[in-house]
């Protein structure tokens, strides 16, 4: 009984930390794309150079068949892309040395009482 309780607590932990980080890696590539088109390269560039730089170790360690250490870079990746994306988002509502836009109501409406030509 304890001989095949040991297999199945191997084969639940061989199933659950043994596969490559697919998921975690289309993730953290989702991300630096997103942030990406939200202007991160001009509003926050060093996040998004630090998740570059960690999707770069990431698929370094998948090529090595690191398991671990891609998912864990990969996560990385995700963390710092999310937080360009963060960045690029608040200047973007805001952008520097921009003039507000005044709120103003609606333009007045013609007068209906103009004389015929």
């Amino acid at each position: 009984m304890m001989r095949l309780l040991v297999v199945f607590v191997g084969i639940a932990c061989l199933a659950g930390c043994g596969g490559a980080p697919v998921q975690e890696m289309s993730d953290a590539r989702q991300a630096i794309a997103a942030a990406r088109v939200a202007g991160a390269a001009e509003r926050a560039p060093a996040d998004l150079g630090a998740a570059q730089a960690a999707l770069e170790r990431a698929e370094q360690h998948l090529q090595a068949q690191e398991y671990t250490r891609a998912r864990s870079a990969a996560l990385e990746a995700k963390r710092h892309a999310s937080a360009a994306l963060a960045t690029a988002a608040r200047a973007g509502s805001s952008p520097a040395g921009a003039d507000p836009v005044p709120q103003s109501g609606p333009a007045p409406l013609p007068s209906a009482a103009q004389p015929p030509d």
